[in-house]
């Protein structure tokens, strides 16, 4: 999950995998699976910048909790 801007400055988690689209209008409008929206302040380079950052951090993750069978 990232996190993102609304306009009235509410901060809020969102879940990049559900995300569908990003139109760029003056701010970002960001279009679910579901078919609801959210108008973020974060242009679409930055939002994009955040997933890249969050997957790596779970691969990250992934690599050192992974056993390794070695018999």
């Amino acid at each position: 999950m990232i996190v993102l801007t609304k306009r009235n400055n509410e901060r809020f988690l969102l879940n990049h995998l559900q995300i569908e689209s990003i139109e760029m209008i003056p701010e970002s409008k960001i279009n679910m699976m579901n078919r609801d929206y959210f108008i973020v302040k974060e242009e679409p380079e930055v939002i994009i910048k955040k997933i890249q950052e969050y997957n790596a951090k779970v691969l990250d993750v992934h690599r050192l909790v992974t056993v390794q069978d070695k018999r």
